[in-house]
C-alpha cells in the first residue's frame, strides 16, 4: 500500500508530490494531460495586485516557501525553471505615480514596492510617466517544469499515464483502492477537471479562460517584465510571452478571435513597435469566486482530499497550499478557514 495516489500533474499535483516525497512518503501520480492551464500559464510570481496596488493574500509566507520549493526542484531536475526578474508597472499618469507612493507607505506593501521611480527608457515603449518596480518577482517556466517533472516521475516509475476512472475507485478500510493500487489517501489535483469528480463537483469551482501570445518584436528591447493591463515577458531571441485575457463564460481551451483582438489592442497600448504573433494559447484557470484555493478532506470519507482552485497564482500558491494540506492530513494541523472546503458547507446552512 502506498501513502498517496495523486490525480493530476499540474502545479498543484507537483507541489503535493514533492512535499510527500520530501517527507519520505510513497506516491503514484495519475495524469492524462487533459488540463493545460498550468502548462500554458504565464508563470509570473508577484506579491502585489497591480490593478489595485494591494498585497496578495499571505504573500510573504508564500514567497518564502516558493523560493525554497523551486530551488529544490531545480537541483533535483538539474534544470533552470525559476527566473528572477523585476516587474515594472508602467505609469500612465502622475496620479498613478502618486497612488504608487501612497501604496508603498503601507506596512504590508513596503517590502514589495520600490520607492525609486524607474526612468530607464526601453526601446519600443513610450513611458513619459516612467515605471514603478515590484520587488521579489520573476517567473517560472511552467511548461518546462511540467515536462521535466513528468520525465522524472516516469524514470522513477511513479506516473500512470491514463484518464482517471472514478468508477474504479473503491473505499476500503484503510484507505482507497484504484484498480490494483491501494493507497492510504488520494489527492485530487485536477484543476478545472474537478467538474467531472463525483466527490467534489458540488464545490463552486469556476473556470476563467485565459489566452496568451508569444510574439516576436525585433525593435522591443526588454530585460524586465512590464505589467499593465497585460504582462510582457521576455523569453529570449526577441520573443515575448504576452497575456492574459479573462473570460468567465467560455470554458473551452481553444484560442478565439475575440481573445486575439483583445490582446493585440492591449499590446498596442504599451508598445509602439511592430510585432508578429508566433503562437496563441488558451487554457481554463481553476478559479473560485472568493479568490481562495479549495483545500481539504471529503466531509464523510477521510481518505479523499482535494487541492485545487489555485487560479492565476498557482506558481506562488501551490507549494504553500500543498504544505497546508499535507500537514493537515499527517499532523492534524487545522487548515486556514479561508482555504478549507468546509467554508462552503457553512454557507448552505
Amino acid at each position: 500500500m502506498i501513502d498517496y495516489l495523486i490525480v493530476g500533474c499540474g502545479l498543484a499535483g507537483i507541489s503535493f508530490a514533492e512535499i510527500a516525497l520530501a517527507n519520505n512518503k510513497s506516491i503514484l501520480v495519475v495524469n492524462d494531460d487533459s488540463q493545460n492551464s498550468s502548462k500554458i500559464a504565464g508563470g509570473l510570481y508577484n506579491p502585489v495586485i497591480l490593478k489595485r496596488f494591494s498585497e496578495v493574500w499571505q504573500a510573504q509566507e508564500q514567497l518564502e516557501l516558493m523560493n525554497k520549493f523551486y530551488t529544490h526542484l531545480e537541483q533535483k531536475l538539474a534544470e533552470k525553471v525559476d527566473f528572477k526578474m523585476p516587474i515594472l508597472r508602467k505609469f500612465f499618469s502622475i496620479e498613478e505615480q502618486n497612488n504608487w507612493f501612497a501604496a508603498s507607505d503601507k506596512p504590508s506593501l513596503a517590502p514589495f514596492l520600490s520607492t525609486s521611480i524607474i526612468t530607464k527608457k526601453y526601446s519600443g515603449i513610450d513611458s513619459p510617466f516612467n515605471y514603478g518596480e515590484v520587488l521579489h518577482t520573476g517567473y517560472v517556466d511552467t511548461a518546462s517544469l511540467l515536462d521535466q517533472y513528468r520525465e522524472y516521475l516516469l524514470d522513477q516509475d511513479l506516473l500512470l499515464q491514463e484518464t482517471f476512472d472514478y468508477e474504479d475507485l473503491e473505499i476500503i478500510e484503510k484507505g482507497i483502492r484504484y484498480k490494483n493500487i491501494e493507497a492510504k489517501h488520494i489527492i485530487f489535483a485536477e484543476g478545472f477537471g474537478m467538474h467531472s469528480n463525483p466527490f467534489f463537483k458540488h464545490l463552486p469551482l469556476d473556470g476563467t479562460k485565459g489566452e496568451l501570445f508569444v510574439i516576436k518584436a525585433l525593435d522591443l528591447d526588454l530585460d524586465v517584465i512590464v505589467n499593465t493591463s497585460v504582462f510582457i515577458l521576455p523569453i529570449g531571441n526577441d520573443l515575448y510571452k504576452v497575456g492574459a485575457t479573462y473570460n468567465w463564460k467560455d470554458k473551452t481551451d481553444l484560442p478565439t478571435e475575440e481573445g486575439k483582438q483583445e490582446l493585440v489592442d492591449r499590446i498596442k497600448e504599451i508598445i509602439n513597435c511592430e510585432f508578429e504573433i508566433v503562437s496563441h494559447f488558451a487554457g481554463v484557470r481553476p478559479t473560485v469566486r472568493d479568490r481562495r484555493p479549495i483545500v481539504g478532506t471529503h466531509p464523510t470519507i477521510d481518505s479523499i482530499h482535494i487541492l485545487n482552485g489555485l487560479g492565476t497564482r498557482g506558481v506562488m500558491l501551490g507549494p504553500a497550499m500543498a504544505k497546508a494540506l499535507f500537514e493537515n492530513i499527517e499532523q492534524g494541523i487545522t487548515l486556514n478557514k479561508e482555504i478549507d472546503i468546509r467554508r462552503f458547507e457553512k454557507r448552505k446552512k
